[in-house]
């Protein structure tokens, strides 16, 4: 079917986009169908017109390559000589809310010089988009996907910001919300009112008999403040009233994605803000696109072939653009959005490694590798034309994604483990250096999650000297273990908890803001003094980064594997490329000297120390011995 059209639709091509670029778009065209074609076919081919469908999206990626700007087309082509571009190892990220970073983003570019001295090519901004006003789920209730929020500036403005970014060879992130629209948003009111053309774009039912059943196996993600899964709207809102769909908060309408309709217009979505110069697409939510009565309504067979198509039409128009999954999900689901299915199917070329990051967290309160180690030898691999984006905090809370299996495999708990990590976290358990705080705790199951800056999780406040070497440890893992290491706004600072969120009557409810600071500027001029806490992190944060240049082991589409060793306060990896040698990670977890037997690495051969927190790696005995919290990062010359 896609090449008939294609074939029909060459000559408007070529008219619309020159002879070499209406051939190009052609050929990805041709290239991506069995991504397009499939997909959609499998998806809408029953009670649909899955031909005029695919008309509809490729006229639509036709308008938008024919609407894309010429310095987008120029680096779409860059990219598609080097299709690795985002996989290099001076990859590194930097997570930030516009307004606690800078104010606005006519702001931004004044501060890129500070980023520029953390090695950082890749920007994500926290969501941008104008949300509902008032509350709206810290700006992932969207009203308006083709605006910014006012307070921020203008869709203009992100143009601009993301031409500063890619004069300096920096990649703009977004988030784009999949699951879900603001009960305000366009589509929604026009659902409402009966316009055909918006019809089904959501979900909703007149009486209890379909979300009960739904319920009874839906996951609740805000059990204490948003219980449920569908919310009553009645005629004030338009409409004649009805339970609608809403997996999040009562304001967050689920889109109805068995609607080719929500398809297309969320496909127009996309590559209308690619052509505003957005590089990657955060896609929140995702694993939540698609629903079935009798499940939990998550990872459905379908979503993935949403974003597998989703994906491929994008590339048609703006091969440059990458996906990033945001799927915190358990870790044989999460390889599945990068494509690791039984048969591999492209879809996002990015996605969180957030077991790496739970068990980081796992690791520092235990001072024990081996659940993180078990873990993470059973994690399945991902396909070497993705990268996982590394991390050890985010803007969200911290779920504890500890399997019953893992646990079990080094004589633990799950239960009694997560319990324990919560209690460590907030402070509760004896001897915890950390200072956070529990989210959503719900006291009938035991189920919570943690808020809390990196350095207080970390124990700044109690001992600052103390707290550095941790962070720097675990960021050194996160640096190096492959992919795309992100850096959450103010980890390189060492910046607390925050808590004058309490003072904001919209914010009071959600200790989450704990660990969304505004930036500190004055701490941030202390940067480059070597006796401040700012100055050591920093300084680190900035070696970091240009070891990860030196090394192309540490490139993404390698292989890390998690070993085993004969200290359980040690914990090693080792990765290679397939164009590099070889690299060693070793990490202390615990605050003592700790030495570990090199006799299970003697197959890497002689390493040299590329990077170290204390020196050069002391070898006696056939032992290498690591100061408390210390790492070694070792590669072959």
């Amino acid at each position: 079917m896609l090449d008939a059209l294609g074939a029909r639709l060459a000559a408007e091509a070529e008219s619309a986009l020159g002879r070499a670029e209406g051939r190009a778009f052609l050929d990805r065209l041709a290239v991506r169908a069995v991504d397009i074609e499939p997909p959609l076919r499998e998806l809408y081919g029953a009670g649909h017109d899955v031909g005029a469908l695919l008309e509809r999206l490729v006229r639509l990626a036709l308008k938008a390559a024919r609407q894309r700007p010429d310095p987008l087309r120029e680096l779409d082509r860059r990219r598609e000589i080097d299709p690795h571009w985002f996989q290099h190892p001076s990859m590194v990220g930097y997570v930030a809310y516009v307004d606690r970073f800078c104010g606005t983003l006519r702001e931004l570019p004044a501060r890129l010089d500070y980023l520029g001295e953390l090695g950082v090519r890749y920007l994500h901004l926290m969501p941008l988009l104008r949300a509902r006003p008032g509350e709206n789920d810290g700006g992932y209730a969207v009203q308006d996907y083709r605006a910014v929020e006012p307070h921020l500036g203008t869709m203009a403005d992100l143009e601009d910001v993301a031409g500063e970014l890619h004069a300096r060879d920096m990649s703009l992130c977004v988030d784009l919300v999949l699951n879900h629209t603001a009960m305000e948003h366009p589509w929604a009111r026009r659902w409402l009112a009966g316009d055909p053309a918006y019809a089904d774009f959501y979900t909703a039912h007149p009486d209890r008999e379909v979300p009960d059943a739904y319920e009874r196996t839906i996951m609740e993600v805000f059990p204490d403040r948003a219980p449920g899964a569908f919310t009553w709207y009645d005629e004030a809102n338009g409409g004649a009233g009805g339970w609608v769909l809403t997996t999040f908060w009562s304001y967050q309408w689920d889109l109805n994605w068995t609607n080719p309709n929500v398809f297309a217009a969320m496909a127009d979505t996309v590559l209308w803000l690619a052509n505003r110069g957005v590089d990657v697409f955060r896609m929140d939510a995702v694993p939540f696109m698609w629903k079935r009565l009798g499940t939990d309504c998550m990872n459905q067979p379908e979503v993935h072939l949403l974003v597998q198509a989703l994906k491929a039409l994008t590339a048609v128009a703006a091969p440059g653009v990458l996906f990033k999954a945001e799927a915190i999900v358990a870790p044989d689901e999460l390889v599945g959005y990068l494509g690791a299915h039984e048969r591999y199917r492209p879809e996002c070329e990015l996605a969180y490694h957030n077991q790496l990051m739970v068990m980081l967290w796992s690791g520092l309160a235990t001072r024990d590798a081996r659940l993180m180690t078990r873990s993470l030898q059973r994690l399945r691999p991902i396909p070497p034309t993705t990268a996982w984006c590394t991390y050890l905090r985010g803007h969200d809370d911290i779920g504890w994604a500890v399997s019953d299996v893992d646990a079990a495999a080094v004589g633990w708990d799950g239960f009694t483990h997560r319990r324990f990590l919560n209690d460590f976290y907030s402070g509760r358990f004896p001897g915890s250096f950390a200072d956070g705080a529990l989210f959503q705790e719900n006291e009938v199951t035991g189920d919570a999650r943690i808020s809390g800056s990196a350095a207080s999780l970390a124990g700044i406040a109690a001992d600052p000297a103390t707290a550095v070497r941790r962070l720097v440890l675990l960021y050194a893992v996160v640096y190096a273990y492959g992919g795309i290491p992100l850096l959450y706004m103010g980890d390189e600072l060492g910046m607390a908890n925050d808590l004058s969120y309490r003072d904001d009557p919209r914010r009071a409810d959600d200790n989450r803001w704990m660990h969304r600071p505004v930036m500190d500027w004055a701490a941030a001029e202390r940067r480059h003094d070597p006796d401040t806490v700012e100055g050591r992190l920093f300084g680190w944060f900035a070696r970091l980064a240009r070891a990860r240049r030196a090394l192309p082991a540490l490139a993404s589409g390698g292989a890390s594997a998690a070993l085993d060793t004969d200290n359980p306060h040690v914990f090693a990896f080792w990765r290679r490329h397939p164009r590099s040698g070889d690299f060693l990670c070793l990490a202390n977890l615990s605050e003592q000297d700790q030495s570990v037997g090199l006799a299970p690495f003697a197959r890497f051969g002689w390493l040299e120390t590329a990077l170290s927190s204390d020196g050069p790696l002391r070898v006696e005995h056939g032992r290498a011995h690591l100061p408390g919290l210390g790492f070694a990062w070792l590669a072959e010359e």
